[in-house]
This record gives C-alpha cells, sequence and structure tokens, in this order.
C-alpha cells in the first residue's frame, strides 16, 4: 500500500441532531467501492455509519459551504 493509495471519505455519524460527517481514510478497491481504514479513535462518542474494514460504496456529494466529497451510503461485498 501507498500514500496514495490512500483517500478521504466521508461517513454520517448516528446520533446526531444534524447531518455530521466524519472524514476518515480509506483504499479504493474498485471505481465506487471503498475499504476504510481509519479506526474510530472515541466509539463512545462518535457512532460512525460504518466501521474499520467496510466495503463501502461511495456517491459524489456537495456538502453545505459548495465543498464536494465522496460519501458512503451502504455497506457491500467485494
Amino acid at each position: 500500500m501507498h500514500d496514495e493509495d490512500i483517500e478521504t471519505i466521508f461517513i454520517a455519524l448516528l446520533d446526531e441532531a444534524v447531518d455530521v460527517w466524519r472524514p476518515v481514510e480509506a483504499i479504493r478497491i474498485e471505481k465506487s467501492k471503498y475499504k476504510i481504514t481509519s479506526v474510530n479513535s472515541d466509539p463512545d462518542d462518535e457512532h460512525w455509519q460504518f466501521v474499520t474494514g467496510d466495503i463501502v460504496l461511495c456517491e459524489e456529494k456537495q456538502f453545505q459551504g459548495g465543498s464536494r466529497g465522496l460519501i458512503a451510503v451502504k455497506k457491500v461485498q467485494v
């Protein structure tokens, strides 16, 4: 694995009053599939929609303020 294989995707945080997205590191497996490599360092406080090691399908999203990023939308199998 090389640094260029790592990309940033966003995972929804559960149990929040508003939409909150956590940037995490992931390895691209296929066109829209990524394997999450980041570890949740505070699982008692942050409840991630997906966890380390999950392979997720990502879609592009425009966030409030105009920035764009890839968000994890569902867990998939390779």
